[in-house]
């Protein structure tokens, strides 16, 4: 074994046998990956075992030998399949011991619902191995733990629940960690994204830039998009944000007019900024996506101030009676082209009185697809105040109905942004 990852290494243990099955996506152990980088903890392995007493005795154990930190995620509930605390007890040979603390906070989340017997099958939840620190769980009833059962190895136990492990980890385990490792180097990270470029032709583009070791570049693709998490090694943050910026100008520099936000950041929020910047409103007229563009804008927060509605126009009905598309435009062109998106988006803008509007159509598939259209063919129409610009897109019959609808809502976006930005 190498003194360098025995030194400071941490490993994830996922429990639950939902997530061997599929049942449960597993973003535990993605986010805990996170926060392990941010405090400069090395990490080399993550494993996921069921809900087996034999299995998961086995994982710690090689573990044990292996990190000095295991934290471990599920199995702190009330049923019998919930068996991480008392497994992780018997495999040092330890006795558990109940938590006055912990029983009685438990407790008090069911009188506060009403409940004043607590069921006795929660009692279990109060029971941890001798000598654990208590990790406080204010969300849920299963109080996690900090144990360290042999030298230079503790077990850091935190329920299943991505939302009380983050809570418990921000309030208790971070501080620990800031503490109790010895990590000489913190690293730190950024996330810069592009859309309408795929991940080969960016990578092209910054095939010099990929090549560094410190900061490091790591591209990933999503359904319409690109990103690029940037990270740095350093003594401090100060230190990482001055090799980081230099870095993230030359990136955005290079995605030129792809680049579109940073972090957090969404088209779907951008587009409402911009419209926020401009003072101007935003309405949508969807068919193929059934509402997706605006249930994306709809979940921007405050997005009510810019963003109006809209209209699903599945069926050309719709088009025709409330959007005012022509009869003649859907004979001749189909409702899947450049003349019927168009008068979709104007009819949008009339009808709501707005400054903008996205209008799309297309085939999403599986079926309905012919030869001069087919499944994957997606018209847009951005209507604004100097006028109306559509565009096609064929994404392909092979992404399936859900990925060409959220090419839908990328594109839409996107094209949305760039007219924006293009128009004063």
């Amino acid at each position: 074994m190498e003194d360098s990852i025995r030194l400071n290494a941490a490993e994830i243990l996922c429990i639950g046998t939902e997530l061997l099955l599929g049942q449960t996506l597993n973003t535990n152990a993605r986010w805990i990956s996170q926060e392990l980088a941010i405090l400069g903890i090395p990490h080399y392995k993550q494993v996921v075992v069921g809900d087996n007493t034999s299995r998961l005795k086995e994982a710690i154990l090689e573990a044990s030998k292996r990190c000095n930190y295991l934290i471990t995620t599920g199995g702190l509930g009330p049923t019998n399949d919930d068996l991480t605390t008392e497994t992780i007890a018997r495999t040092f040979n330890t006795d558990l011991e109940e938590n006055l603390i912990a029983i009685k906070d438990i407790r008090g989340k069911f009188t506060s619902q009403g409940i004043e017997n607590m069921p006795a099958s929660n009692q279990k939840q109060a029971l941890f191995p001798k000598g654990a620190e208590i990790i406080p769980n204010p969300k849920g009833t299963a109080p996690g733990f900090i144990w360290s059962p042999i030298k230079n190895f503790t077990i850091l136990s935190f329920p299943g629940v991505p939302s009380e492990l983050k809570d418990m980890w921000a309030k208790t385990a971070k501080e620990w960690f800031q503490k109790n490792s010895f990590n000489e180097n913190i690293f730190e990270s950024r996330v810069i994204k592009f859309a309408g470029i795929s991940e080969s032709s960016l990578a092209a583009d910054l095939e010099d830039l990929l090549e560094k070791e410190n900061p490091t570049i790591a591209p990933y693709a999503d359904i319409g998009e690109v990103k690029l998490r940037i990270t740095a090694k350093a003594k401090n943050k100060k230190k990482a944000d001055e090799m980081l910026n230099p870095l993230e100008e030359e990136l955005i520099m290079r995605g030129k007019d792809h680049f579109y936000g940073k972090g957090d950041d969404n088209l779907a929020s951008i587009v409402i900024e911009l419209l926020r910047e401009r003072g101007e409103k935003l309405v949508v007229a969807e068919s193929c996506t059934g509402g997706a563009i605006g249930a994306a804008l709809s979940n921007i927060p405050g997005a009510s101030d810019v963003f109006i509605g809209g209209i699903i126009a599945y069926n050309n009905s719709i088009k025709k009676d409330i959007l005012g598309v022509s009869q003649k435009s859907l004979e001749a062109y189909g409702a899947v082209s450049n003349e019927v998106v168009k008068e979709m988006a104007r009819g949008a803008i009339n009808l709501f009185n707005a400054d903008w509007s996205i209008a799309v159509s297309g085939i999403a598939g599986p079926g309905g697809g012919s030869p001069s259209k087919p499944v994957g063919l997606v018209h847009f129409g951005i209507a604004g105040p100097k006028g109306c610009e559509t565009m096609q897109a064929n994404f392909g019959m092979h992404r399936g109905r859900l990925n060409i609808q959220k090419l839908c809502i990328v594109g839409g976006l996107n094209q949305l942004r760039l007219i924006m930005l293009t128009r004063s």
